[in-house]
């Protein structure tokens, strides 16, 4: 029997992460938490599932994580492995700014609970345990492209606090020879990605342009270049990296970069508008050129205190070792987003 243990089941990658595991026949535990608003939507078509139980809690709760660890144990008395994905965080990287203690508390702190969970519930024998990192470790890049031997120089109270994460899961995988891995995850999107993260903000402000909802998309720093794949790839590959037979850290990435700027023109295209930019900095605007109409514009408000202007990854090494390639192009996500919010 495969048993599963998923924090930030309700999220983008959690859903679809969730949605995987049940396919290959797992039974699936997933932490949620309590909230006075619906925050299940993501999974609510497989609620019905005999093989998935939500859990209510937190990562700040040491021990809620316990008492859950521990039930799943009594349930599987016969259990050899238990995979656990801690997928859970406060993940916006402008927010972390704004919220850096609980940033801390949740990213940084919360991976460490969750270690001492499995610790003190003598699973270290039977867990294998996934961190979701993540390419904003680099933020002040020190190598181009970024592979798991790149100096680290996060930009971000988030990327401070998931650094933390990445070498307490280390010291633990050494320390008590746990299976234990870091996916250094670059930027991965799709239809369900967060509405106020930066693709979903394009994607939907488009399908609000359309219908007539508003008049103008309202962006940061259009400048910034990513590595952008889609997270139904990047499950995938979380899940390749606990089916190994020892544990190690991995980059996975499409080894391209592409520009908000250049998501933003790829999107509206797809509508029947050609973008075109006049002005500098705060002052530019984008328009189309057809109509003439303005319709994008700049606002300082959503500019970092400290950009990361380039991420691109080198997943050579999970592609030698662990066979994986992102399937899903820059092009098809866009389409796909597109797709669905407008």
């Amino acid at each position: 029997m495969k048993i599963a243990f998923i924090t930030g089941i309700t999220g983008q990658d959690g859903s679809y992460l969730a949605e995987l595991l049940l396919e290959k026949g797992y039974m699936v535990h997933g932490l949620i938490r309590r909230c006075s608003s619906i925050n299940t939507h993501r999974i609510e078509h497989i609620f019905q599932n005999k093989n998935l139980f939500l859990h209510y809690g937190d990562l700040t709760d040491s021990s809620c994580l316990g008492s859950i660890l521990s039930n799943i144990k009594q349930k599987y008395t016969n259990m050899e492995v238990l995979e656990i994905y801690n997928l859970a965080a406060q993940s916006h990287v402008k927010v972390s700014f704004e919220m850096p203690e609980y940033t801390a508390d949740a990213d940084a702190f919360g991976t460490l609970k969750l270690l001492e969970a499995i610790r003190s519930n003598n699973l270290c024998d039977k867990a294998r345990f996934y961190q979701a990192s993540t390419s904003e470790l680099y933020g002040l890049v020190q190598e181009i492209p970024q592979k798991e031997t790149t100096p680290f120089y996060p930009r971000s109270p988030y990327g401070v606090a998931k650094l933390y994460s990445y070498w307490i899961v280390k010291n633990y995988r050494e320390s008590y020879n746990m299976y234990a891995c870091n996916g250094i995850l670059f930027n991965h999107e799709s239809e369900r990605r967060g509405h106020n993260f930066v693709t979903r903000k394009i994607t939907r402000g488009l399908g609000k342009i359309l219908s007539g909802e508003t008049d103008k998309l309202v962006m940061g720093n259009i400048d910034s270049e990513r590595d952008w794949g889609h997270a139904k790839d990047y499950v995938y590959g979380m899940w390749l990296m606990l089916q190994q037979e020892k544990p190690d850290d991995f980059v996975l990435a499409t080894c391209e970069k592409h520009s908000v700027r250049e998501f933003i023109e790829k999107a509206f295209y797809l509508k029947g508008f050609e973008i075109e930019w006049k002005g500098e900095g705060v002052n530019e605007i984008g328009y189309d050129k057809y109509s003439g109409k303005e319709c994008i514009f700049i606002d300082e408000k959503y500019y970092r205190p400290a950009e990361v202007e380039l991420l691109i990854g080198d997943s050579t090494k999970a592609k030698t070792l662990l066979g994986w390639e992102p399937q899903i192009t820059f092009e098809k996500l866009v389409y796909k987003m597109v797709v669905h919010d407008c």
